[in-house]
Formats: C-alpha cells, sequence, structure tokens
C-alpha cells in the first residue's frame, strides 16, 4: 500500500503523561489539546511522515494549582512557548508492528532528539465504511533536558517533582481521500 494521509480522531486519541512525586506516587496528566499531521503506509511505518503538535496549556493533571504551576515559567512557560512539537527524523521497523520513531521533540523552545517506541495496533473500517488505523507510542524524556529544572528538596531526602516524564499516545486515525 502507498503512503496514505491520516486525519487524527481526537474523540478516540489521547496523549498522556506521568511523572515521579516526591519519589513514592506518580502523577498523571493529559494534554486535551493536540494533533498530527500522518501519512503512512501502516504496513511499512519506515517511510512515514508524523509531525505531532500538543497545545501546552491544555496540560490537565485533574488539579487545578498545579496545572497552574505546570504552566507557568517555572516549568512549561506556556505563554512564551504555547506549543511542544515532534517532527519524526527516522522510523526503524524493531519487531512485526512495532518501530522506534526518532524525531526532533520541542519543548519549551528547547528541541532534542528522542525516540519512542510505537506499535501499529490495527486496521479496519468503521460502523460508516470509514477506513481508520490505530497507534501506540511510548517514550521517556528528562525534563531538565528541555530547560524544565524546578525542584525542591524534600526534608527527608530526594525532590518532589522527579526528572524523567513518561508519554502515552493512543492515536485513531482515519483515512483521508
Amino acid at each position: 500500500m502507498a503512503k496514505t494521509k491520516w486525519s487524527i480522531d481526537k474523540a478516540h486519541s489521547s496523549v498522556d503523561f506521568s511523572a515521579k512525586h516526591m519519589m513514592i506516587s506518580t502523577v498523571r496528566g493529559t494534554f486535551q489539546q493536540f494533533d498530527a499531521t500522518i501519512e503512512a503506509d501502516p504496513n511499512d511505518l519506515t517511510t512515514a511522515s508524523i509531525e505531532f503538535s500538543v497545545d501546552a496549556a491544555s496540560i490537565d493533571t485533574k488539579n487545578a494549582d498545579r496545572d497552574g504551576h505546570l504552566k507557568s515559567a517555572d516549568f512549561l512557560d506556556v505563554e512564551n512557548h504555547p506549543t511542544i512539537t515532534f517532527n519524526a527524523t527516522k522510523v526503524e521497523k524493531v519487531d512485526d508492528g512495532e518501530y522506534n520513531v526518532t524525531g526532533d521533540l520541542t519543548i519549551r523552545g528547547t528541541t532534542r532528539s528522542e525516540t519512542f517506541v510505537a506499535r501499529f495496533e490495527g486496521q479496519g473500517k468503521d460502523p460508516w465504511g470509514n477506513e481508520v488505523v490505530g497507534f501506540t507510542g511510548e517514550g521517556t524524556v528528562n525534563r531538565k533536558d528541555y530547560g524544565l529544572t524546578w525542584n525542591q528538596v524534600l526534608e527527608t531526602g530526594g525532590v518532589l517533582v522527579g526528572e524523567k516524564i513518561k508519554f502515552f499516545i493512543e492515536v485513531e486515525a482515519m483515512k483521508q481521500d
């Protein structure tokens, strides 16, 4: 199959993340607003073109005070850096349906090469006859690499916010004519 344009179905897709809190628990969150441009042959993602953008201000951890702090200059600085982007530069097949997707990730104005594991979850037709594909992706980045260095030392040792941020991405996309 040739490369096809796919439109992300935001109602059936998500961009989620997690981080350690106080080194003993995990805080999870999501970005409510995101978009992607995907051109791919689902049977061979090695030729795929993937561009992902996230509205940094749409961060939601189910805690308004924490969300406000994450949007501030201490973390994402959404006033000056409203968008997080990922542009794939290389896609390598690892196993049947599994790929390493390397690309330029930009957070808070800093761009670094990162690799995420992507899986092709399947292809089918929805009840209205539209061709649909599913992908998942996950990876871990060090927030300090992107200038997100705020932290607080705990009285008991350790820090308030972990350095590693895990991303979990679920994408359902519809074939475009």
